[in-house]
């Protein structure tokens, strides 16, 4: 599955006793073109060695360009898949990517609490796509707050959705900082707030967990190379809780795979393009 690292090494010494460790369910929307969505979930938790399964929230039409139509399944079939995979595979973490109407985030919440009480969650809360297309309801914001924030074992927005979920403006690190406060005070146990549609050279995450605040600041990289770049390090870092890191443990690595990720973006497409989930699989011949 690699080169370069030992498998220890990328896992954060989690161990690797077999190729593949942890369980992650996505419960998420589908991404056609392959770069955001359940695609690039699938894709991430893979390349960091854990198995992925899906729940499919809603199918998009879009491309690197934008979201052109979005068709939901009836909830009852959300309910449904969650049910029949956690029931039979299980899960060692759970993340949830695009929850676009309040119906869709009640039956999720249920579900989570009858068949999964106690399983890490990754709450990545998309309500706008890159190219500017809503993919939350309005009136499911206040779902979002309610019902989803509190069980989230780290809620991973950008600044916004920060804004959107605080209903105000966010200005420069110290902004951010008390943001991420005001976001763990609805409920989360540890926030990870990203800086990336700020301006300037440099790249200010700001994370939060019940015992410390940690601010990760790394050069911007100058790319079209950010479609999907929200829902992969989400999915990263639910790999990582899953493995049994820490949030902290869970968090750092999932950033140096994003990271490498964007570097080695292959170049696709005519709006915000892909990344290169695969950087982590070496050749099979």
């Amino acid at each position: 599955m690699r080169s370069g690292r030992s498998c220890a090494e990328e896992t954060g010494g989690a161990g690797c006793a077999a190729s593949m460790k942890g369980r992650v369910l996505i419960v998420a929307g589908s991404d056609p073109g392959g770069g955001a969505g359940i695609q690039a979930d699938l894709k991430a938790v893979t390349a960091l060695d854990a198995y992925g399964a899906t729940v499919i929230t809603a199918l998009t039409a879009q491309n690197t360009r934008g979201v052109f139509g979005v068709h939901a399944p009836p909830v009852a079939f959300v309910a449904q898949q969650m049910e029949l995979v956690l029931e039979d595979i299980g899960a060692d973490a759970i993340k949830t990517g695009m929850l676009h109407a309040a119906d869709v985030i009640e039956v999720v919440s249920r579900t989570l609490d009858r068949m999964a009480p106690g399983v890490p969650l990754v709450v990545d809360p998309v309500m706008v796509a890159k190219g500017g297309a809503r993919l939350l309801q309005p009136e499911a914001e206040g779902a979002m707050r309610t019902l989803l924030l509190p069980r989230a074992t780290i809620l991973t927005p950008n600044l916004p959705e920060a804004e959107a979920l605080l209903g105000e403006r966010i200005e420069g690190v110290d902004g951010m900082r008390r943001a991420a406060r005001a976001l763990q005070a609805m409920g989360p146990a540890a926030v990870l707030l990203k800086g990336g549609h700020a301006e300037g050279p440099v790249v200010t995450d700001v994370l939060r967990t019940a015992e410390s605040e940690t601010i990760f600041e790394d050069p911007r990289i100058e790319t079209r190379a950010t479609h999907g770049t929200g829902c992969t390090l989400a999915s990263a870092i639910a790999a990582g809780l899953a493995q049994g890191l820490a949030v902290g443990a869970a968090v750092a690595r999932g950033r140096r795979y994003l990271r490498e990720a964007i570097l080695t973006a292959p170049g696709l497409g005519h709006g915000h393009g892909p990344l290169n989930h695969a950087h982590t699989v070496r050749r099979f011949d």
